[in-house]
Parts: structure tokens; sequence; C-alpha cells
């Protein structure tokens, strides 16, 4: 009886790491053979599962998660290969990301995926670059994450494009004179976006930075109404988007609410619902943009609880998970052109890729940053508790 219970708990907890990111499916090296000697190679999964940014992670997780259940195999130099998902948890740190990096390259993956959160990407890069192992960005917007980097690429747009549209928007929406800007103080990521917001928009900003662990932002919103800003642009994490929009919701701020990529989250909707409050955001993807997409990643969601869960607890399908759908694909189509699961024909073979995915069109240029030049503009229906397509907007 003790060794059926045990065989039970070993079963258990082999299941629970494999759900969404605890570990990955095996040892065996890239390109080798698995226990039921068939060829595996193996794709590295560098995303946060845990700390601030864990929601968004486990988002973009699930795009890669179901695009493996769906194409479970690679045809490589004529050969067929199982595909197996290794996951690093990142933690959502800069101190962390360099260790779940190594973690990466210990594996023998032949390329790596990720990660949610420009900050974690900055970090862990170098190390990708001196193993020669060549990572793909799925949504790390931050300039920071090629520059000086032959090795890291990336399938979405930038933050000073970014930064550009949001301010744009701004002035063509509300005709925006002052603008409120917010963000954590250190954060690579929420700094860079709010220097390009800056930089774009036409009117007058007033500019704040909390410090890391912020709990509080009545100060910093009742600041927003003093200084009679038309507009508040907080491109922050979840965990702090949702504490502020909800004390916006119960302040019944008039202000309208800007925010990138990050505010694109279920829990960040549902923090709105119900109230009055103004929220727009920029993002990669909105439902509609490929039926087919929306239909199986729903039935998906709909039939794996540890999925849904991981989902936010409802089908609203998040652009970071269509965009980690996309980055899944991008990775078997580097595989195939190399021909091998060699990492250096991988990254030989990044450059020259041109796939169209879910998302739109996916090429790189000669940084290694995606070759985009538009953006969903999406507000929240309080009513509804739903993301509603407010337009696609370019870039003056």
């Amino acid at each position: 009886m003790k060794k059926f219970f045990a065989t039970l708990l070993a079963l258990a907890m082999a299941l629970s790491l494999a759900a969404c990111g605890g570990g990955s499916g095996g040892a065996q090296p890239s390109g080798g053979s698995g226990s039921g000697g068939d060829k595996v190679v193996k794709i590295g999964v560098f995303e946060p599962a845990t700390g601030d940014s864990g929601a968004g992670g486990k988002q973009e997780m699930l795009g890669m998660q179901y695009a493996n259940k769906e194409t479970p195999t690679v045809v490589i130099g004529g050969e067929t290969y199982s595909v197996e998902l290794v996951y690093a948890d990142n933690a959502s740190s800069a101190d962390k990301a360099p260790t779940a990096a190594s973690q990466l390259v210990s594996q023998d993956v032949s390329l790596v995926l990720g990660t949610y959160g420009s900050g974690c990407a900055i970090a862990g890069g170098p190390v990708f670059g001196e193993a020669g192992l060549a990572a793909i960005g799925v949504t790390c917007t931050n300039p920071g994450v090629t520059a000086g980097n032959d090795y890291y690429f990336r399938i979405c747009f930038l933050d000073p494009f970014q930064g550009t549209i949001l301010a744009n928007f701004a002035s063509e929406k509300f005709s925006a004179k002052k603008a409120y800007l917010l963000g954590e103080l250190g954060n690579d990521y929420d700094q860079g976006l709010l220097n390009y917001f800056e930089q774009a928009f036409e009117g007058e900003v007033v500019k704040d930075s909390f410090p890391p662990n912020t709990s509080d932002f009545s100060t910093y919103l009742n600041k927003a109404v003093a200084e009679g800003a038309d507009v508040i642009f907080c491109p922050v994490s979840i965990a702090y988007s949702t504490q502020i929009v909800k004390l916006a919701a119960s302040m019944n701020l008039d202000i309208a609410i800007l925010g990138s990529d990050t505010l694109d989250n279920n829990k960040v909707l549902d923090a709105a619902k119900g109230s009055n409050v103004k929220l727009y955001v920029s993002t990669f993807y909105q439902e509609g943009g490929s039926p087919e997409f929306d239909e199986g990643i729903k039935a998906w969601l709909a039939e794996d609880s540890t999925a849904m869960t991981n989902n936010g607890g409802d089908d609203t399908i998040a652009a970071v998970t269509a965009m980690g759908y996309d980055a899944y694909y991008v990775a078997l189509e580097a595989l195939k052109a190399a021909g091998s699961t060699d990492k250096a024909a991988v990254k030989a073979a990044l450059p020259s890729l041109q796939y169209t995915g879910v998302s739109g069109a996916i090429a790189f240029d000669d940084v290694g940053d995606a070759i985009r030049d538009t953006a969903y503009i999406k507000t929240a229906d309080n009513a509804a508790g739903a993301w509603t397509l407010e337009t696609v907007q370019t870039a003056k």
C-alpha cells in the first residue's frame, strides 16, 4: 500500500511540473533519442512562471504548449523528430534570469523561446550569446534585447514604435494636451516606454516613477487629477496595473488610462469590470484575427483545467498567447531551414526566415528585430468584461 501511494505521489508531481513550466519532459541531448527510440529535438522555454510577470508568462507559454500539442513533430533533414519543450522559470527577475538561461544552455536545447519581460531578456541574453544559442523573443519589446547581441531575435514590435503609436492615439482620440506618465523605478521596460511616449507626444507631460513593491497608488492617481492630465500612460506589470485599475475604479476616475502590451491581460480586464474606467491598451493580436486558431485554442482550454487556470480562469485569448503560438512555429521553420538540430545551424537559418502566423507576417531585419508596422488598440468593455477592438494604429 505504501508503494502504491508513493507511485501516485510521484505521478502527481510529474504531471504538475509538465502542466505549465516547472520542468522538462526529459533530459536527452538535443537531437537525441527519447525513451521509445524516437528522435527528439528540444526547444527551450525561457519564461516567468512566477513573480510579477508570472501571469503573462503563463499565457505566453500557453500558446507554445497549444502549438506543441497541435504539431508535436517536425521533419529535420528528412527525419521526423518529436519536439520537447524544456522550461526554465526566470521568476520575472533580472537577477534570476541568467541562472534560468544557463539552465537551458545546460539542457542542450537547439534554440530558445522567450521571454515575457524585457528586463529578463536583457539579463539572460548574454548567456545565450556566449553559448552560441539563438533565442527568439516573443513579446519583449525593449530595444536593449537585441542591441549588441547577434543571438537574440524577436517577433514583436518594439517600444519606440509602441510608445509612439500610443502618444499618437492619445492626441487623436482624446485631443490630449497633457499626459501623466507613471512607471516602476529601475524597470527597463517601463522607463523606456515612458521616454518614447514623451518624445512622441505633442503636448505637456508630467512623469513619476514609483519604487518596487508599491501597493498604494492613490498619491499618483490623485496627482494626475490635480495636474489636469487628459490621459494617464502606465506601461507597468500585470501585478501593478491591476492595482492601479482597481483604484481608478474605486475613485470613479474620469481620466482615460493608456497601457502597453503588458496590460492586455484577463486580470487587468477583470479589475475594470463593472466600473467606469476608460482603459485602452496596445497589443499584438485581437480575437477574430484567426478564427481557426481562436476556435482551436478555446476548445483546448475548455478540456484542460490547468491550462484554463493559467489563462486566468476564462477563455479570453491574450495577444501574448497568439504570439507564443507563432513563436513555436517560427522555431519549427528555423529547424527545418537549418536541416539540423545543431544550434549554430539553427542560428544561421533565422535571419532570412519568413513566416506568416496568426499575428501577421514575421520577418527579421539586420538587427534581428521584427519588421512590424501596425498595432492593435483595444478597449475594455467593462459591462461585458471583454476587450473590443478600438482601431488598428500605425506610427506617423
